[in-house]
């Protein structure tokens, strides 16, 4: 048996939503959540953590997913809600509304990383649970297009910070444009370089 027929052996169900967030790491922007269930009638060939995968290999599957799928959705938090109450439950406040939004819904969810979430519904926390589970494979995915898509608008609106290229992460050069022309109002402010930023920028 695979890890993940092991994992979902137990599982009496086929309604079985993956979940994972992307954006943590970011100093601009959203953090976005995906939440999928697999139709186990048409299997998706090739789905692995989004970070593993070349961006053309994503942009397919993304596609393959959305028409494949039971059921799928995908919800943000936004940078005030990062700063209001942090990052980490942030992410748990993208991750439950994009359960919500399922058109249908989970009878069991798993979650990504090492801490279950406070939902009604039967949750398992699986430590790389996107390198192990299919349908946390591809919420990873539907998470990812999505965040990258909204940097790429970003971009348009902010040209001088050259978001396509770092997506919001803290690269050499994403800190040099901060530095450049300090924080814009998609930053997340009670990040430590963008409260540098913010601060050096005040006068």
């Amino acid at each position: 048996m695979t890890e993940e027929e092991i994992i979902l052996a137990p599982i009496e169900t086929h309604l079985i939503a993956g979940v994972d967030e992307v954006g943590r790491g970011p100093l601009v922007g959203s953090v976005v959540a995906a939440a999928v269930i697999l139709d186990p009638d048409k299997p998706i060939e090739g789905l692995a953590d989004s970070k593993k995968l070349s961006a053309k290999k994503r942009a397919l599957l993304e596609i393959e997913i959305k028409e494949k799928a039971l059921s799928f959705a995908v919800a943000e938090a936004s940078p005030a809600e990062i700063d209001d109450i942090n990052i980490l439950q942030a992410s748990f406040l993208a991750m439950k509304r994009a359960l919500e939004l399922l058109p249908v819904k989970a009878e069991h969810v798993l979650v990504d990383g090492n801490k279950v979430l406070d939902i009604s519904t039967p949750c398992q926390a699986i430590v790389k649970g996107d390198s192990k589970i299919k349908a946390i494979a591809a919420a990873s995915i539907l998470a990812k297009e999505y965040r990258d898509r909204q940097m790429v608008e970003l971009a348009k609106l902010y040209p001088d910070y050259q978001f396509e290229k770092h997506k919001g992460y803290p690269t050499k050069l994403h800190m040099e444009k901060l530095e450049q022309f300090g924080a814009i109002d998609q930053h997340r402010k009670s990040f430590k370089p963008v409260m540098r930023a913010l601060l050096a920028h005040k006068n």
